[in-house]
């Protein structure tokens, strides 16, 4: 089947676009839709509340980070395997960097490429008339992005729903949807984002309430008739980041969760088996595999039990000796020799690469990341470009006296110095690797 599209936009995060999506989601398939959710950008927990929703993989399109073969192989695979897809926006819609022609990772990127229309979401409390003014604003801003309908949010009465909507619908855009204010109907948030999908007590109730709300203030049948189709052009896995091993020993529990679902989905499509481990359940390394894979998540907030983990830590040292292991971001910190929890209270970690990394010292770390392999490695080989993005606030607070991964540049190619960490088959990196560049 060929699917059709719609993409959930707004003018900033935090204007409600992941509820009206996840509700969204949910609502259609208890109808019996086939749906697939899909987010703009390099945002890691999203797809997994997008999964939990429809019983779909998700997926990132993200138009800086993957090349438009790679964009349109997975566009197409998502499209082929659902009647609807929805695409849902990270911070705003027309946000991105400075760079190539509809590369820029903005979600408007994704509406000008494959032809989607735009359902805005308004948060508009705080104002009623001047909300036809921001939708005045998006509908004129871009002509190759067109919005064809607008879903009210955080209204406080069915008179603030009356102005707001009047006043929109005046401009000759339909509002398809009105939302009174709920603060129940808000997914927890932690430093990184949303509290992710497999942590949230109660989730299927959670999106079950989602999708009653939107049942209740969306015109579903109206939503639906906006899609268009999905036909990207043909596109190719060639630049897709290739498996880094046969069997894969990939950490997956609390502590470690932030493995983009494409990569996952290509590492399997091309042969590899993920052999999945626990580190908080004390887990090592399945000896058999021939590569480990630590990818970020939440390593700060697990820091004592993992110190504690003499399984772990010691079966993972021993897999070192032979064999490639590779961190990312939360992965890269245990790694190191410790980690300072937001207590400031330091914990001993794998020492296999000599940095140590504070959560009490907290800084920002936020933007695409474009890197050059200096030595091969899990990555891909020497001379390799990877595209990716940097979210964290841990700091290292000791840089060790490791032979760096590589050089590395912001998305708009500014050099950032050398990056990351290497020392025998041990190599890790703050930034999360999306694709080849």
């Amino acid at each position: 089947m060929t699917a059709r599209g719609l993409i959930i936009g707004a003018p900033r995060s935090g204007s409600g676009k992941t509820s009206v999506t996840i509700g969204l989601l949910r609502a259609l398939a208890r109808r019996g839709v086939k749906v697939r959710g899909a987010k703009s950008g390099p945002d890691y927990i999203d797809p997994g509340f997008h999964a939990a929703a429809t019983g779909l993989p998700g997926v990132n399109l993200d138009s800086w980070a993957m090349a438009p073969s790679l964009l349109n192989a997975l566009a197409a695979d998502a499209s082929s395997d659902a009647e609807i897809v929805i695409l849902e926006s990270a911070m705003g819609l027309f946000d991105g960097i400075p760079s190539d022609k509809g590369r820029s990772g903005a979600a408007a990127d994704l509406a000008r490429l494959y032809g989607l229309p735009v359902l805005l979401v308004l948060d508009v409390s705080g104002q009623s008339q001047t909300a036809a003014a921001i939708a005045k604003g998006f509908a004129t801003y871009d002509p190759d992005v067109r919005i064809a309908g607008v879903v009210l949010n955080r209204l406080g009465s069915d008179r603030h729903r009356k102005l707001a909507g009047d006043a929109i619908e005046a401009l000759g855009l339909p509002v398809v949807g009105a939302i009174l204010r709920d603060p129940t109907l808000s997914i927890p948030e932690r430093h990184l984002g949303l509290v992710q999908a497999e942590e949230h007590a109660d989730l299927f109730a959670h999106i079950e309430k989602l999708a009653d709300m939107v049942e209740r203030s969306l015109d579903l049948d109206a939503i639906i008739a906006l899609a268009t189709p999905l036909a990207p052009t043909a596109g190719d896995q060639a630049f897709a980041l290739p498996p880094p091993g046969q069997r894969i020993a990939l950490a997956r529990d609390a502590a470690f969760t932030f493995l983009y679902p494409h990569l996952a989905a290509h590492w399997r499509a091309m042969g590899a088996e993920l052999v999945q481990f626990s580190p908080l359940a004390d887990q090592a390394p399945d000896a058999s595999c021939d590569v480990c894979w630590l990818p970020g998540g939440y390593p700060e907030l697990h820091a004592g039990r993992l110190a504690a983990a003499e399984n772990f830590i010691s079966g993972t040292r021993r897999f070192a000796e032979t064999r490639p292991v590779h961190g990312e971001c939360g992965g890269f910190m245990v790694l190191g020799r410790s980690i300072e929890d937001a207590d400031g209270v330091t914990h001993g970690m794998l020492g296999l690469l000599g940095h140590a990394t504070s959560f009490a010292k907290r800084k920002m770390n936020l933007g695409y990341r474009q890197a050059t392999l200096s030595a091969p490695c899990p990555l891909g080989p020497a001379g390799g470009i990877i595209r990716g993005h940097e979210f964290h606030y841990a700091q290292t607070i000791e840089r060790g006296e490791d032979t760096p991964l590589g050089e590395i540049a912001d998305g708009q190619g500014n050099p950032l110095g050398g990056f990351g960490g290497r020392r025998g088959h041990v190599t890790g990196t703050f930034f999360h690797a999306i694709a080849r560049g």
